[in-house]
């Protein structure tokens, strides 16, 4: 099982993360990092959605090492509503991905990837969630 997790919206290091208190006693900080994709401003949160490994875009975020993974994954399962007994159809969905740190190596962790309709929804070009904050 992959115990590194990408996070690139409301789980970041924010003084509004409601959840990063709980990924901040669960896992370490290993560093900022990106993955090929696109970010949306879904509602009062961001949604990824995956690009060609060469794709000029990009989605920039955080990789933790988590402590216990199974039980951590669990309870991140349960907030991002993607759980077999969350509402179908589920909004994200956990898949492993290579991410890039910021020294440029590569590193698989699991990210959640936004599975909805991107229609309507403005993207965030910077593709950093943090440019979008007041």
């Amino acid at each position: 099982m992959l115990n590194h997790l990408f996070v690139y919206g409301t789980l970041r290091k924010t003084k509004s993360g409601i959840v990063h208190p709980y990924l901040s006693k669960s896992a370490v900080f290993i560093d900022k990092a990106s993955i090929p994709g696109k970010l949306y401003q879904v509602d009062t949160y961001p949604g990824a959605i995956p690009a060609f490994a060469q794709s000029k875009c990009q989605v920039y975020g955080e990789v933790y090492l988590l402590l216990n993974p199974k039980h951590v994954l669990r309870v991140l399962d349960e907030y991002e509503e993607c759980t077999y007994h969350s509402p179908a159809p589920h909004e994200y969905q956990r898949l492993p991905a290579t991410v890039t740190l910021t020294d440029g190596k590569p590193i698989q962790a699991w990210v959640y990837w936004f599975r909805r309709s991107i229609n309507g929804l403005r993207q965030l070009k910077t593709g950093d969630y943090f440019d979008s904050l007041p």
